[in-house]
């Protein structure tokens, strides 16, 4: 087909379906942010548009890209490259190339934002598909609340010229069953809910009741009113939806009459991700009735550029719809969600006895960096910690001791093998004491991955069971002659999706991402 199907800065090549397929990349992706596997052949873990970069078949200004499925590889080497540094892979299932694309429509024509369109199976029939209105944009993941700006500032006028913005918005981001949901807050003296998630399902119901909005008039105390929505708006009993990314779009005319840094704050810690839409920003001369001139950065989720867009007035705006719409369906880049990535501690237990032996140990080590390396670990983040046992415990670094994902890594790389017996009971003991019972009040949700390679000398099935009934998740990852029994004696229900096992060390690496998964699994199971 002629169509090329836009694709996120973030999608991977094996999030692509077909064996060859044209795909439009964006503009102005965080070169930073690229996850690149090798160089000219990729192994399908990788950035799509990452690797076309490197590859140098497009550059940061987006473009037409085609990509080819190839069989996996060993060996993916590190390349730095047009700004991107490659990463080592040492073998993955599938690869891919990409070569120029032929600049073609994407699938716009088809109603569909371009933002996120999901490339389609190999499968004839697929592309009916995109015109199943009620299912909406499905590859748009977002709860959506618009917070609207109904004071005296912005006048009826202009708030009818607010309205139909918002309708159009509402609209391009292909609202569905399986789509985007939005609701809709006025801000003015007092905030009001006008609509919630839950209450409509069609871009039609939506714009009609956007339409029959009123004007309510005020002063515009949006702080008051996106602490509000933050606390309020994204409960279960009004449609918010496990696992999609809270979203509040504030549209601001001029500047807030009150304190919006500490709704910032407020919505953060409620994982909820907040834009500004300023408009008609502040003259020098109204400057001096602004409470504070750093609003927009303060109350934004990451003050990054991304999360806030100007637009200079109510007129002309039909160009500004889609840079936004492309924005809000970028999920991989609502930094402020409580994803799996973000929101949980990780220990490892990791057995020094000496049937290990120091190369194996370096391997363990390794797998512990990659399954770490997934995860945002900071000060409000993801967090890590490790013990090394034999008869004895040894706490290498705690969950507050680094905040940051290259200490972390560097400190795994330090650990000394002890070498000495194995008491894996006493060591599941240790650290539900030691190191998660200082975070056990914490918002993260906790896991606790074990790695032994042999039968411990004590009863390690009370130890498990408590761990377990203080809120601890339990992996256990065996390898070579440890007692399979075991394993699954330690590990959480189901026992079978928490316990792995390899004859050899060498067969960890390819684990890493079946742990990462199963994490994200629970976590996702779990949340509320």
């Amino acid at each position: 087909s002629l169509a090329s199907t836009a694709i996120t800065c973030f999608t991977r090549g094996l999030d692509l379906r077909k064996e060859t397929e044209d795909v439009l990349c964006p503009a102005n992706c965080p070169l930073w942010q690229f996850y690149v596997f090798g160089d000219g052949v990729y192994a399908s873990l990788s950035s799509v548009c990452g690797a076309a970069i490197h590859r140098g078949v497009i550059t940061n200004a987006g473009g037409a890209v085609r990509v080819q499925t190839l069989p996996g590889q060993e060996n993916y080497p590190a390349v730095n490259a047009n700004g991107i540094q490659s990463q080592v892979l040492s073998r993955w299932a599938s690869s891919f190339s990409v070569t120029p694309g032929t600049n073609s429509i994407a699938l716009e024509a088809v109603g569909r934002s371009v933002s996120t369109a999901r490339p389609s199976t190999g499968t004839g029939k697929r592309p009916k598909k995109l015109l199943d209105k009620k299912a909406g944009n499905k590859d748009c993941k977002a709860d959506i609340a618009f917070l609207i700006d109904g004071s005296y500032n912005i006048g009826q006028r202009r708030f009818n010229l607010q309205k139909n913005f918002v309708g159009k918005v509402a609209v391009m981001l292909g609202i569905g069953t399986e789509g985007p949901h939005v609701g809709v807050v006025q801000a003015s003296e007092h905030p009001k809910i006008e609509f919630y998630l839950k209450n409509f399902t069609a871009a039609k119901e939506v714009l009609f009741a956007i339409k029959e909005l009123g004007f309510r008039g005020g002063n515009s105390n949006t702080g008051k009113a996106l602490k509000h929505t933050a606390q309020k708006f994204f409960s279960m009993e009004n449609g918010a939806r496990k696992g999609i990314p809270k979203i509040i779009v504030v549209f601001l005319d001029g500047w807030p009459s009150d304190d919006i840094e500490e709704a910032g704050i407020v919505a953060r810690e409620f994982g909820v991700n907040v834009f500004i839409v300023s408009v008609a920003k502040p003259t020098t001369e109204e400057l001096g009735m602004v409470q504070d001139i750093g609003f927009v950065d303060k109350a934004v989720c990451r003050n990054n550029g991304f999360f806030s867009f100007q637009m200079p007035s109510w007129f002309g705006t039909t160009k500004y719809v889609k840079p936004l719409v492309q924005k809000l369906c970028s999920h991989e880049q609502m930094l402020c969600s409580k994803t799996c990535y973000n929101s949980v501690n990780i220990g490892f237990l990791i057995d020094g006895s000496s049937s290990v032996g120091d190369s194996n140990f370096r391997l363990v080590l390794e797998f512990i960096s990659n399954v770490a390396k997934a995860f945002e670990i900071s000060d409000i983040g993801s967090k890590i910690a490790t013990v090394q046992f034999t008869y004895d415990q040894r706490t290498e670094f705690s969950f507050t001791d680094y905040t940051t994902k290259e200490k972390v890594l560097s400190a795994i790389r330090n650990i000394r093998y002890m070498s000495g017996g194995t008491a894996t009971g006493d060591a599941i003991s240790f650290t539900t004491r030691n190191v998660f019972g200082p975070v056990k009040d914490g918002a993260n949700k906790n896991f606790l991955v074990i790695l032994t390679d042999g039968q411990s000398y004590d009863d390690v099935r009370g130890p498990a069971a408590a761990a377990q009934k203080a809120g601890i998740t339990v992996f256990s990852v065996g390898v070579a002659w440890a007692p399979l029994d075991d394993l699954k004696d330690m590990a959480s229900e189901p026992r079978e999706s928490h316990t792995f096992f390899t004859r050899e060390f060498t067969g960890l690496e390819q684990m890493v991402p079946d742990v990462i998964r199963g994490i994200c699994k629970d976590f996702l199971d779990s949340k509320q």
